[in-house]
This record gives C-alpha cells, structure tokens and sequence, in this order.
C-alpha cells in the first residue's frame, strides 16, 4: 500500500508522526513524506522518499504579522490567540493543499496520513477522493471559542478546494490516531467515535550521551530543556541558577536558538549540551524541567518521570495543567502571572521557585507514583507497529 505522510517542518510537528511514518515502512508500505525540505536530508537518511510541501512555520507567522501590522515580541493583547489560528488554519492549510495535490496526483496513494496542526493536507487528500488519517501531535482542542474561529477559517480554505467539512465532527472528521492517553487528554474529546489510541513513541536522532548520564551517579539526574523554539536565554539561566543549588546532577539541553556562549561560570553540577538525544535521555532523568511541548511531555510520562513545567506558549500551558492534575508534576508562572494569556516571552519564572519545586518533587512519592501510573497507561496504548499493521481499514 502506498501511504503518504505529511506534517509541518517543525521538530514538535514531525517527531511524533515520525514513529508510525518508520512502523509503517517497516511492515511493508510504500511511504512518500511530504514536508517543508528543511527535514529532508533527515527523512532521507531513515528511507523515505520526500515531497516539498508547505513553508514555515515561522515564515507563516511572518506573513500573518505583516498583514496584520503586528511584530514578533509585542505584548499579548486582547486578540493575541488571532495570530496563530490565522497561520494553522489559514494561510499553512492553504499553502500545503496548494502544494500537496499535485504531489497526489502523481503518486495516487491509498492513503494519506496527516498530522493534526497540518489539515491542508487532509484537504487535498478529501478534494481528490483519497481516504485520510489525522495524527495527533499535541492535546486536542477544547470546543471553545477559539477553536470556532479556527474553524471558521480552516472551512473557508476547505471551500477553495471544493471540500466541505462535515458539522459536528472534529477537524476535517477523519479517524484521528490519538497519542495522549485519557487520563492528559482534553475530557471533552475522549468519548469522540474518531478517537483511536496510538502509543506515542519518542523520536530523537541518534547521538552520544552526555559522559554523566552514563557514569555512575550517587545523586538524581535532572534533565531541563526550554524546547527548540520557544525558550529564551534569560529563561534557561533562570532554571539553571535555581537547579544548580540543588544536590543533583543536571543536564541541559540549550535547543539550537539559544546562545550556549553566554553561559560562562556555570556550576559543576550544570551539564550543558546544545542537543541531546532526549528520547534516550529521558529513560534515565529522575525529573523532567521543561516548557511542556508535547514531545517532551508524554515522553518523560512515557518514562514514568515526573515534571516540573514552565511553559512559555502554544499547548505548553495545557500540558503543564494535564499532568499536574494527574499529580505527576508541578507549573510554574512568572510572579504576578496567572494565566496563560498574561505571558510575554520577557516573563521568567525566579530561580529560587524553580528550585524550591524542583526539590519538592524529587522527593515526593505521590508524584513519582502518580507518574509511574500514567507510564503505565501509555505502555498499554496500541503502539506504531500495531497501527501501522492495520493502516489497511482506513482504505
């Protein structure tokens, strides 16, 4: 069968599509990835034929504020969730079923499979006939006022290309693999009839080890990212001053937008990496500090690890308040900062709260229960060698 997968060049938009995309060719099926060509040396070295597809995201929320007279950085205003639901369901959808039909008239797949932020793919698929799948890459979204605007706009893309979305269901109502388990997943979407589980995988690229999570340690290893887009230097220091008082060996992983060079003097207990290989990583951490993107999320809960979040934007926030519900861990917000919405990328969290918490949570039993708890949740998930076998019945 020959399936195309299609996600946005992002590393939270492509990972985790990227493990049932591997299943999916190793059970036999011919598979064409159609992404921005940022990713394609990547998803050529694994085996997969490319097809260039789309823009980034970036280059989206670009064009979003250059109508709209807006800069990256400005203070959130009262529309400040306009910007990103313009760029995911409107221009990106756009762009991408613009990109993506000729790409399906040539290679006449059975299927696509399309991740969840990137529904102009589906749109091609619906316009020509051809069966579709969306695959999860964050929590579904809650039926709020926010994704009715979404939705407003996704269907006035959907009508340029002749394909109306059904009322009632959710996205463009396709089966809808699910990589969240019920206990983090939005209660509103768990009982929906397009819901299939799918175990969800941690993808990273091969790489080395730091030296101390392969030494043989007397003290907790505590792992802290601030993600690959949305930290800031003055963030990570943060993080890093508050954990180093601690008794603990911490690594960091600096992303690639965040200057490892303005962090001299750093204490012997700070491990710091531009890039680790964070799937690996995790299965070792006895706490996870993080901005809660969904690659990080369920990867540490797959891991049974529990969490400290401090979220900075996107679903961070809704990550951060899953899996504290769950008592697996615990989020921060910048003093004086109550909600999501308040956060401006300038809003950092103080050290001595990260590392007050952070000492909570290494030593509270409940947490790391409640945490093995939802590792074994997702252990019991269908994983991507058990979906993709059965990629068929979607056909």
């Amino acid at each position: 069968m020959k399936i195309v997968f299609s996600s946005h060049p992002g590393y939270g938009h492509a990972y985790p599509v990227l493990p049932l995309a591997i299943a999916a060719r190793q059970v036999g099926h011919d598979v064409v990835y159609a992404t921005g060509d940022r990713f394609h040396p990547l998803l050529r070295e694994l085996g997969f034929r490319t097809a260039a597809v789309g823009m980034g995201i970036r280059e989206a929320f670009e064009v979003v504020f250059a109508e709209s007279g807006a800069k990256p950085g400005d203070p959130p205003g009262d529309d400040w969730l306009e910007h990103p639901i313009r760029v995911f369901n409107d221009v990106l959808p756009r762009r991408v079923a613009t990109d993506l039909l000729p790409v399906l008239r040539a290679e006449r797949p059975d299927l696509v499979v399309y991740q969840a932020a990137n529904p102009g793919a589906g749109l091609a698929a619906h316009s020509l006939g051809i069966p579709a799948v969306c695959h999860a890459h964050a929590r579904a979204e809650a039926p709020d006022r926010e994704r009715q605007r979404g939705m407003e706009l996704l269907a006035g893309v959907a009508g340029e290309f002749g394909v109306t979305l059904p009322a009632g269901e959710y996205l463009l109502g396709d089966p809808y693999l699910d990589i969240y388990p019920s206990s983090l997943q939005e209660a509103s979407f768990v009982g929906r009839p397009e819901r299939r589980p799918l175990r969800p995988t941690p993808y990273s690229e091969p790489g080395e080890l730091p030296a101390i999570a392969l030494a043989e340690r007397k003290r907790p290893l505590v792992y802290l990212t601030l993600g690959t887009v949305v930290g800031t230097a003055p963030g990570l220091r943060a993080a890093i001053d508050g954990l180093s008082t601690l008794d603990v060996e911490v690594v960091v992983a600096a992303g690639p937008n965040i200057p490892v060079a303005e962090f001299g003097g750093l204490a012997p207990n700070i491990h710091l990496e531009r890039w680790v290989p964070q799937a690996e990583l995790l299965t070792m951490v006895d706490l996870a500090v993080h901005h809660g993107g969904g690659g990080t999320t369920l990867g540490a809960t797959a891991a049974g690890v529990p969490q400290l979040f401090v979220p900075v934007a996107g679903d961070g926030f809704l990550n951060a308040g899953a899996v504290s519900a769950a008592g697996a861990g615990k989020r921060l917000l910048p003093e004086g900062v109550t909600r999501g919405a308040e956060l401006r990328r300038t809003d950092v969290v103080s050290a001595a709260s990260i590392g007050e918490a952070a000492a909570g949570l290494l030593t509270d039993p409940d947490a790391r229960q409640a945490a093995k708890a939802l590792a074994e949740e997702i252990a019991a998930m269908p994983s991507p060698a058990d979906v993709a076998a059965g990629l068929h019945d979607f056909c």
